[in-house]
């Protein structure tokens, strides 16, 4: 955040036009930077996994030398994209549980995750396929990744999460990639998709 305007006197008329002035192209400028982002993120929600900057340009209502002269190349675009959307996706998941015993927080994960998910799956799908040319969104999977296995490890009794193969498998279970391969490739409901994990995680669990 940058520090404080000074305040002048008001002798110093010289100097408040072009304060005016200034502080109007910062406004204009912030206003246009904040249509970009939320131009593509509509436009991921939608379904478009790889919108141009032309796309973009139109759906924000700016011109193309706009969206460049705030963002010098479509990764810098694609990691406000993954800003905006890891802080959407940690405030859900950060939120304190609602159950009592470990068993039944952990079918509250999977409640909660399988209802973020869905939620982000445009975004993630998106974000999947650009993150191999993209250091912002492969770091921001690598985070996603490494913040959903914190939380079933803090979860978890001791002795299970010591297990390799039950916490492995409950990772898996509670990952995006088996909620997406539930949801696409074998067509299930979210509430049906959700039941499956549900069920799956019980009978590991006992």
């Amino acid at each position: 955040m940058s520090a404080p305007r000074p305040k002048f006197a008001p002798s110093a008329t010289a100097v408040e036009p072009a304060d005016d002035e200034t502080d109007g192209r910062r406004r204009r400028s912030q206003d246009s930077r904040a249509r970009i982002v939320a131009a593509m993120l509509e436009l991921v929600h939608a379904g478009d996994v790889s919108p141009g900057a032309e796309q973009v340009a139109a759906r924000a209502g700016v011109g193309l030398r706009t969206v460049f002269r705030h963002f010098s190349d479509m990764d810098s675009l694609y990691s406000e994209m993954s800003r905006v959307i890891e802080a959407e996706v940690r405030s859900v998941i950060d939120a304190p549980f609602a159950a009592e015993g470990w068993r039944e927080r952990l079918v509250e994960l999977v409640h909660r995750r399988a209802a973020v998910f869905e939620k982000i799956a445009p975004f993630k799908r998106a974000s999947d396929i650009h993150r191999h040319q993209s250091r912002f969104l492969q770091a921001g999977h690598e985070r996603l990744v490494m913040l959903s296995r914190e939380i079933l490890k803090r979860e978890l009794p001791t002795e299970a999460a010591r297990d390799q193969i039950t916490f492995e498998t409950l990772d898996l279970l509670l990952s995006f990639e088996a909620w997406s391969r539930l949801r696409r490739d074998q067509d299930l409901t979210p509430r049906r998709a959700r039941d499956v994990l549900e069920q799956a995680v019980r009978k590991i669990i006992g």
